[in-house]
């Protein structure tokens, strides 16, 4: 099984490719994908044909994003919102399931422990990969912990 996992945003998009070989999960690919300021909906469409070159690129069985938590700033979180409705509408052209994971699931199925902070999400994702060192930025290690944690689950959506 091959999951993107996807830390959605406007700015940055952390993708992680991971594949689950048994018992064993190993990282394919991840980066992050960067929008410069303007218009939304040209930046929405520069991560769109992200996503959709990443779908092309690999033989992903499921894309899984993290849930949006809205904060203080929902005027920004409603751009992030955009933003995961284009990722997962790239998911949807090619029929591929999609789950969404809280943040509380994914240092769950990571760390142990669903009030983990970064920094233990960053080693574990580190560790479980066998990845010389922490992917940079964060958005990078929570994409690949969302990928893990959907690897870890299974295939079908909740």
């Amino acid at each position: 099984m091959t999951v993107l996992g996807i830390d959605p945003g406007l700015e940055r998009v952390g993708y992680g490719v991971v594949r689950r070989e048994g018992s064993r999960i190993v990282a394919v690919d991840f980066g992050l994908v960067r929008t410069v300021p303007g218009p939304v909906p040209s930046r929405l469409a520069v991560i769109f044909e992200a996503v959709e070159k990443l779908l092309e690129g690999h033989a992903v069985s499921l894309m899984a994003c993290e849930r949006l938590f809205f904060g203080k700033n929902q005027t920004t979180g409603i751009d992030v919102a955009k933003a995961a409705g284009v990722i997962q509408l790239a998911a949807a052209h090619r029929g591929l399931e999609v789950v969404e994971l809280s943040p509380a699931e994914v240092k769950l199925a990571v760390v142990g422990q669903g009030a983990a902070d970064k920094r233990q999400v960053q080693y574990m994702v580190t560790r479980l990969l066998g990845l010389p060192e922490a992917p940079r930025p964060d958005d990078v290690a929570d994409a690949l912990a969302v990928g893990i944690a959907a690897a870890l689950k299974g295939s079908k959506p909740r």
